[in-house]
C-alpha cells in the first residue's frame, strides 16, 4: 500500500466512523446530547462542531486555502440535524479529495496560518496524518462521552469497519 492508499484508506475509515458516531448520537435525548462534560468543548455537541471544524480548516489548508484560522470552539450548526448533514457532506469530500489527490501531494509542503495566528509551514503528508489523527482523538472523547448515558457507543474499531 503505498502512501496515498494509506490516506485514501484512512479519509474511507473516517467517513463510517463518523457515520457509526453520529447514529449513536442520534439517539440522544436533547438535554444529553448538550449536557457540560468534563473534557474537550464540553457537551458532545460543542464536540462534534469542532471536530468538524477542524476538518474544514485542515481541507481549506489542503485545497490552497488556510490564511485564516477561525476559533476553535466556533459552533457552526445550532442542531444536531444540521450538524450530521454537514458532517456528511465534508465526509464525502474528504473522501473525494483524497481519492483524487496526485503523486505530488506527498512531497508538497503546506503553508497556512496557525490558531494562534502564526504563519506556518509543513509537508503536506504530515499534516494529513495529523488530520485524521485528530479526529480519531476527538471520536475517542465523544466516545467516552456516550458512555457516560444511556446510549451504547459503537465500536469504532478500524480493522472491523474497513473489513
Amino acid at each position: 500500500m503505498d502512501s496515498l492508499d494509506v490516506f485514501r484508506t484512512l479519509a474511507r475509515y473516517n467517513r463510517v466512523a463518523n457515520e457509526r458516531l453520529y447514529e449513536q448520537c442520534g439517539k440522544l435525548e436533547f438535554a444529553e446530547y448538550r449536557r457540560e462534560r468534563p473534557g474537550s468543548f464540553g457537551s458532545i455537541h460543542a464536540l462534534l462542531n469542532h471536530t468538524l471544524l477542524a476538518d474544514r480548516i485542515w481541507m481549506s489548508r489542503f485545497t490552497g486555502g488556510g490564511s485564516t484560522t477561525p476559533p476553535l470552539d466556533t459552533i457552526l450548526f445550532e442542531t444536531f440535524a444540521e450538524l450530521r448533514a454537514a458532517r456528511m457532506e465534508e465526509d464525502a469530500g474528504i473522501e473525494s479529495f483524497f481519492e483524487k489527490v496526485d503523486d505530488g501531494f506527498v512531497t508538497r509542503s503546506l503553508s497556512y496560518r496557525n490558531s494562534l495566528g502564526q504563519d506556518s509551514k509543513g509537508s503536506a503528508p504530515h499534516a494529513a496524518l495529523h488530520f485524521f489523527n485528530h479526529q480519531t482523538h476527538h471520536r475517542g472523547q465523544v466516545h467516552v462521552k456516550l458512555s457516560q448515558t444511556d446510549v451504547r457507543p459503537p465500536s469504532l474499531d478500524m480493522h472491523r469497519i474497513l473489513s
